[in-house]
Order: structure tokens, then C-alpha cells, then sequence
């Protein structure tokens, strides 16, 4: 599935390509998210030409709408939504619980000198609870009860049919204990057990369909005895001989130490299997978790950004909607080359947004997906070249002044 490149002299970073029934993926690649099957605002068509080579969705969305039958009766994930590329399902884990404790998108919130092993949002009540076979939680959409286990999330994503999907696991805070993460990270090791289980059985239930791989999920939070206690579990599980095909770096990571927690799995894993950190697309995060060994990469934050006016730029990152904006005519960055800039101009755009026309939305969305497309699509050609170093300081540099 999998076969190694280049490699980054002194570091782990490396090129490759994964092979999928819908086509191969050059690695390092940033994989853009559509959440409901769909990158908001943009076609898939639109998706592909600003170089997209795969597209990930959610489990647990699709799950609630419209069902993970109905898309397998459309003929899968692709076909449902009109992507010929290859497809990533997440596990559906990390919305069941960072929904279930309130925090909407994120759970690498600001946790200094906090620890609590029940938390939730100010002001939310708890959705999701956490026991040994699964978890039990409500939909955020209607209120209604639902249960995953390891089992149901790989039935759910069978039936969705994505080229790689995760396995089931615990997402923690960083706010609990260690207690808790030790705990939590015994559980995530009996649900990958059942998930590989579960899978293959699928496998031959559904042999007539393409053939999908299953990525094992790396927790272990801030701590580097369980980051590697996890991964190396992970690396060495096999039932029937046969283990996972590739693995997710996942849970909540301070930035600062991203890096660090990074190159500690990493280290771990085996060389020949790809490596996807789950929820990055800042452009120093990328560019330190290419260097630590990391080949493909997740994120709702270009969209989601480009949504609220905010793109970006070899610059940086500003805000649209700024008055200097008004009367500049020309591209949000002169150098890119995305239909976005090749067509509409800074004060057009500002003018969209302030009349709240949906179509600046999908304007900047190709933009910023393209920008982080591109920015990865970078790293690998320099690493192949062997100036990856150069590349790297040059554009941080500016990006960042």
C-alpha cells in the first residue's frame, strides 16, 4: 500500500506514495476535509483541479445524515458525492466526544496548570459517556441516543466505503490526568484489537466491494511513556497475521510541542506504513510534522476560515474584510495560482463579503484549500530535490514576519 521515497537528510521526513483502489496519493500530502461528504461551499470538480488528490469525510455526520446504508447504496463515499479521487473516513470518535463534552471543534484548548477528568464546556451539558465497550451519547442535531462501539464504527465505515478509515479510540484532553490518559489508553488498545476484528470479518462479508484500509489512532496525550507505549502496541497488533495498513497521530497537542510528541511516535512506528496527523494545516505545524516523519495531514481550517473572510497569502494571514481592501484590484496573493486569483481581485471579493454573497465563500475556499494543497505539494518536491532546509526557513520567514 505504501512504498518510501526520498528521505530528509538528519530528520524523518520523507516522500512516498500510497496506493488506494481510486488512484495513488504522493506523500507528504495535506488531504482536505469534507465533512457531510462535501467541501463546504466548493464542488469536488473545483476540488480536483486545485490539486486535491483525496478527500476525507466524517463517520459520525454521515452516520446521523443521511445514513451510512444510504451512501452505500449510492455505491460508496466517491460515487455519492461525485469524487473520483481516493476517500478518507475518520472513526467518527473525536465529534462523539469533543461534541459530547461541548467543545465543538476542538480539544486542544489552553490546559496550564489544569487537570480534571470530567470535562465539559461552561455552559454545556455532557453528551457522550465513556465506558469499556463503547460510548453513549446524544445527537447534537435532534437530541436522540446512539451508541459506537469498535464494532459499529467499522460497520459504519465499511459502509461508507472510503479507500482508508481509522479505527475507533478514546480522544482525552489535555486537562485529564495521567491516571486517566494511562486508563483511557488501554481502552483505545482493546477497541483497535476489536476494530481489527471487526474489519476483517468485514472484509470477507464484503469482498465484493474495494478493498479498504484500516489506520490505527496514536493517543497517549503529553506524555511520551504512553505516545510510545501506544504506538509501539499499535505497530506490533495482528490478527490472523495481518495488522494495520497505516497510522493516525491523533488527540489534543499544544503546539509547542507538537514536534516533539510527533517524532516520539514516529520513532515508534515502522518505516513502511504511512503516518496521518489528524486535524493540522497551520503552515508551521506542517512544515515541523513533515519533518518528524508525518505523510499525510487533515483540516476543516482553510474552509472554515475562508468562510469569515480570512485567507491566506505568502505574507500571512489577513482578514478580507479590512478597509484597505476596499480599493485593491489586485489578487489576494500575486503569487498563486489558483482560479481564485487568476480571476477575481482583493476589493471584488470584499465586496462579496460584505454583501454576504455565498459565492465569496467558495472564492476563498479554493484559495485557502489550494494555498495549504500547494504549500504541501512544495515540501515534497523539496525534499526531493534536497532543499527542503532552505524552503523552509525562506518561507516561514516571510509567512511569519
Amino acid at each position: 500500500m505504501f512504498s518510501v521515497g526520498s528521505q530528509l537528510e538528519g530528520a524523518l521526513g520523507r516522500t512516498g506514495t500510497i496506493s488506494t483502489p481510486h488512484g495513488e496519493i504522493r506523500t507528504p500530502a495535506f488531504i482536505p476535509v469534507g465533512t457531510r461528504a462535501t467541501v463546504k461551499a466548493v464542488l469536488p470538480e473545483a476540488m480536483a483541479d486545485l490539486g486535491a488528490q483525496a478527500l476525507l469525510a466524517n463517520a459520525y455526520h454521515l452516520y446521523l445524515q443521511p445514513g451510512a446504508d444510504i451512501v452505500d447504496e449510492a455505491g460508496g463515499l466517491g460515487t455519492f458525492m461525485n469524487w473520483p479521487g481516493p476517500t478518507f473516513t475518520d472513526s467518527g470518535g473525536f465529534q462523539v466526544l469533543s461534541l459530547g463534552a461541548g467543545f465543538q471543534k476542538t480539544l486542544s484548548m489552553d490546559a496550564k496548570g489544569v487537570t480534571a477528568d470530567d470535562v465539559i464546556a461552561e455552559g454545556k451539558d455532557r453528551l457522550a459517556v465513556v465506558d469499556d465497550d463503547g460510548v453513549t451519547f446524544k445527537s447534537h442535531l435532534d437530541g436522540s441516543k446512539h451508541r459506537f462501539t469498535p464494532e459499529v464504527s467499522m460497520q459504519i465505515q465499511h459502509q461508507l466505503g472510503a479507500d482508508i478509515m481509522f479505527a475507533f479510540d478514546e480522544l482525552t484532553t489535555l486537562m485529564n490526568t495521567k491516571d486517566y490518559q494511562v486508563k483511557s489508553l488501554a481502552r483505545t488498545q482493546a477497541w483497535a484489537r476489536r476494530c481489527l476484528v471487526e474489519h476483517q470479518r468485514l472484509d470477507l462479508e464484503r469482498a465484493h466491494k474495494p478493498r479498504q484500509a484500516l489506520f490505527g489512532v496514536v493517543q497517549g496525550a503529553q506524555h511520551e511513556d504512553l505516545r510510545r507505549q501506544a504506538a509501539r502496541g499499535l505497530a506490533d497488533l495482528e490478527i490472523d497475521g495481518r495488522g494495520f495498513d497505516g497510522y493516525g497521530v491523533g488527540g489534543a497537542i499544544e503546539k509547542e510541542n507538537l514536534g516533539t510528541i510527533v517524532r516520539w511516535v514516529n520513532e515508534e512506528l515502522p518505516d513502511d506504513k504511512p503516518r496521518h496527523l489528524l486535524g493540522i494545516s497551520e503552515p508551521d505545524d506542517l512544515f515541523t510534522a513533515v519533518e518528524n516523519g508525518c505523510d499525510t495531514f487533515d483540516c476543516v481550517s482553510p474552509s472554515r476560515v475562508a468562510r469569515s473572510s480570512r485567507v491566506y497569502a505568502m505574507t500571512g494571514r489577513y482578514n478580507l474584510l479590512v478597509a484597505a481592501s476596499r480599493r485593491d484590484f489586485g489578487p489576494i496573493d500575486p503569487e498563486c495560482d489558483c482560479y481564485t486569483c487568476a480571476h477575481y481581485s482583493k476589493a471584488y471579493l470584499h465586496h462579496l463579503f460584505k454583501t454576504k454573497e455565498y459565492i465569496a465563500a467558495t472564492l476563498c475556499t479554493i484559495h485557502n484549500e489550494r494555498f495549504t494543497v500547494r504549500l504541501v505539494d512544495d515540501m515534497r518536491a523539496h525534499i526531493e530535490a534536497g532543499t527542503f532546509p532552505d524552503f523552509r526557513d525562506d518561507f516561514l520567514a516571510r509567512f511569519y514576519a
